[in-house]
C-alpha cells in the first residue's frame, strides 16, 4: 500500500500517545438545557481534549464528523503541537500561509491532524464511521493518510458535494463550487444505512396495508453477538404471544441491530404486526430449546420506493449559503466564517443505522453537528448524543455554546418569528490539569473516580463498563481480569497506608474474584510466592501507572 512522507512526519507518528492525560472539568454556569442528556461541549485544544475522552469514550463512538482547517492559506491556522523535534519546534506560534509564503504548509497540516486521526480512531468504535471534510488543497494527501490509518479497503466514499451551486468565486475558466467529504469505517459496514429507490410492487398485506418483506432484525457479521452489545438483547413477542429473543442460525445468542428505543422497535412492542414474521430453522443438527427452528422478524415496507444504495453525488444536501443563512436567522449576523449546512450533517449522520449513536466533532466551529443531532432526533425519534471540541475559548462561548443553547430552547429568527426549541441540553467542560506532573506524580486535583478511570483505560485499552463506585476497590472486570484500586483512602482503613497498601488484612475484605486480580496501591507487604497462589499482580502508584 502507498504511503505518504512528509517533514516531521517520524516525530508525529508517537505523538498521540506522548500527550499527557488531562482532567474535564465541567463549568456549570456554561451548560444548558436538560441535564443528563449525554451531549457535551470541550473548550479547549482538540487534540488535549481527545486524549482527556478516551478513558470515557474509547470504542464507543458510532459517528465522526469534522470539517478541519482546508489549509488554503487564508485561514490563519497556527500550527501549535507541543513535538518534541527540532524542525517542528521552529513552526509554533506561526500562521500557515499560502503556497507562495509558506513552502512547508502542507507538511504543517499532515502533522496537525496525523495525532488527531489516531485518536479518533480510537475513539471510534468498530462499526462506527468517520467523515471528513475537504477541498482540493489536501484532497489527495487526506485520502493517503486515511488510507494509511484507517485501511484502504475501509474507504465508502470520496463523496463530492455541491457547496457552491454558481461555481463558487474562481476567476477561472475552470471554477471549483464543490467539496468532498472522504467516508470510511473501521471494519464493519454493516451498520450503514441505506437509501431507499424504487423496485417495484408491495406484494403482502396486513391489517394496516399493503407492504413488502425487508430487512430482518437479526444483527449479522462482526459484532453480533450478544456479549457485544448487551443492550441489544431484549424480548420482541409475535402477535401470537411468542417470547423470542435474537437467537442466531448457530443457536448462538445473538442481538438485535436495533436498540429498545429505535422508534420501529418501540411500535413492535406495542404492536407485534408492526414487523413481518416469519418460521425459520437453525442451522442443520442445531437445537436450541429443544426446538429446531424459532420466528424470525423482519421489516415492513410499505413505501413501494425502498431498496439499497447511497448516492455519493451531494448536489442537493444544503449548500454554504444555508449554513450562512441558518447563522444568521438564530444570531441575526454571519457570527462564523465557514459553517457547514445542518442538512450536510444530518445525511452524514443518518448514514449510521444506530438512532442512538454517540457522535462526536472535534472541529466544532459553529456547532452544526450538535445542531444536527438535536434536529434528527426530533425528526426520527432517535436518542443520539453528542461530544463535540471547540478550541477557540470565544467561539466556543459565544457561538457554539450559544447556537446550542438557542437551539434548545427556541429562539426569535431574524424576521421576529419565534422558532421553538428541540429541547435536549448539554454539558459544558473546559480542559483541566494534568492527571500527572512531569515527574509522574499524581495530580492533588485527581479523584478516585478519576484516576480510576485513568488506570482501567490504560491498563485494559477499555473504559470502565460502569460508573466507579465510591466505596469500592474494584473498579471493573475485563476479559475475566478484575482490576483493583487502592488510593484515597478508598477502604477507608488508617492502620497501613490508610487502606491504600496491600496488605492480608487489606487483601481479606477485597470484593472476591476467582480469576487474576490487577491491584493498584501504594505498597504491598504480601509475598511474592503469595502473590501468585493469590493470582494477584500488584502494580505500584504512581511509579506502575501508565501516566501516557
Amino acid at each position: 500500500m502507498p504511503t505518504l512522507d512528509w517533514i516531521g512526519k517520524k516525530a508525529v507518528l508517537n505523538h498521540h500517545n506522548e500527550v499527557p492525560f488531562h482532567l474535564l472539568k465541567e463549568a456549570p454556569g456554561l451548560s444548558a438545557g436538560e441535564p443528563g442528556t449525554g451531549n457535551l461541549l470541550v473548550e479547549g485544544d482538540n487534540l488535549l481534549a481527545l486524549k482527556a475522552l478516551l478513558p470515557y469514550y474509547a470504542g464507543q463512538v458510532k459517528c465522526i464528523y469534522i470539517d478541519p482547517p482546508y489549509n488554503t492559506g487564508n485561514e490563519n491556522w497556527i500550527y501549535n503541537d507541543n513535538v518534541n523535534s527540532p524542525e517542528i519546534l521552529k513552526w509554533l506560534g506561526q500562521v500557515v500561509g499560502s503556497e507562495a509564503e509558506d513552502l512547508s504548509r502542507h507538511d504543517k497540516w499532515l502533522c496537525m491532524m496525523y495525532p488527531r486521526l489516531s485518536l479518533l480512531r480510537q475513539l471510534l468504535s468498530y462499526d462506527g464511521i468517520i467523515a471528513v471534510s475537504i477541498d482540493d488543497n489536501e484532497l489527495n494527501n487526506l485520502g493517503i493518510l486515511m488510507d494509511e490509518l484507517f485501511g484502504p479497503r475501509n474507504r465508502l466514499a470520496c463523496a463530492p458535494w455541491l457547496a457552491e451551486p454558481s461555481g463558487g468565486k474562481q476567476k477561472t475558466s475552470l471554477r471549483k463550487g464543490h467539496e468532498y467529504i472522504l467516508i470510511y469505517h473501521k471494519g464493519d459496514d454493516s451498520c450503514l444505512t441505506r437509501e431507499e429507490k424504487s423496485v417495484g410492487e408491495l406484494d403482502l398485506r396486513d391489517k394496516f396495508g399493503k407492504y413488502r418483506k425487508g430487512r430482518e432484525l437479526l444483527k449479522w457479521g462482526e459484532q453480533s453477538l450478544r456479549k457485544d452489545r448487551l443492550r441489544m438483547w431484549f424480548p420482541l413477542r409475535t402477535p401470537s404471544g411468542v417470547e423470542v429473543y435474537p437467537i442466531r442460525n448457530d443457536g448462538k445468542e445473538g442481538r438485535w441491530r436495533l436498540g429498545s428505543e429505535n422508534p420501529l422497535i418501540l411500535k413492535v412492542l406495542e404492536d407485534p404486526e408492526n414487523v413481518h414474521w416469519e418460521v425459520r430453522p437453525y442451522d442443520a443438527g442445531v437445537t436450541v430449546a429443544g426446538k429446531k427452528e424459532r420466528w424470525v422478524p423482519y421489516e415492513k415496507i410499505r413505501d413501494a420506493k425502498k431498496n439499497f444504495g447511497w448516492t455519493t453525488w451531494l448536489d442537493s444536501f444544503g449548500f454554504n449559503a444555508d449554513a450562512t443563512r441558518e447563522l444568521k436567522d438564530l444570531f441575526g449576523d454571519k457570527s462564523f466564517d465557514t459553517p457547514k449546512p445542518t442538512q450536510l450533517v444530518k445525511w452524514i449522520l443518518s448514514l449510521h443505522e444506530d438512532y442512538n449513536a454517540l457522535v462526536l466533532d472535534s472541529f466544532a466551529g459553529s456547532g452544526t453537528t450538535g445542531h444536527a443531532v438535536m434536529q434528527l432526533n426530533k425528526e426520527d425519534g432517535g436518542s443520539r448524543r453528542c461530544i463535540l471540541v471547540e478550541m477557540d475559548s470565544d467561539i466556543c462561548k459565544d457561538v457554539t455554546a450559544e447556537r446550542l443553547q438557542r437551539v434548545c430552547r427556541g429562539y426569535k429568527n431574524a424576521k421576529g418569528e419565534k422558532v421553538e426549541g428541540l429541547g435536549g441540553g448539554f454539558q459544558y467542560c473546559k480542559l483541566g490539569p494534568v492527571c500527572f506532573d512531569e515527574f509522574g506524580r499524581i495530580n492533588a486535583d485527581v479523584t478516585f473516580t478519576e484516576l480510576a478511570r485513568h488506570v482501567f483505560f490504560t491498563e485494559t485499552g477499555t473504559p470502565i463498563p460502569k460508573q466507579p463506585k465510591a466505596n469500592n476497590p474494584l473498579i471493573g472486570i475485563h476479559k475475566d481480569v478484575a482490576v483493583y484500586l487502592l488510593y484515597n483512602g478508598i477502604l477507608k482503613d488508617k492502620k497501613v497506608g490508610g487502606g491504600n497498601v496491600l496488605t492480608n488484612d487489606v487483601l481479606q475484605i477485597l470484593p472476591k474474584h476467582n480469576g487474576v486480580k490487577i491491584i493498584y496501591g501504594t505498597a504491598c507487604r504480601l509475598s511474592p510466592a503469595r502473590l501468585k497462589r493469590e493470582c494477584i499482580i500488584f502494580r505500584q502508584i504512581p511509579y506502575q501507572i501508565k501516566v501516557r
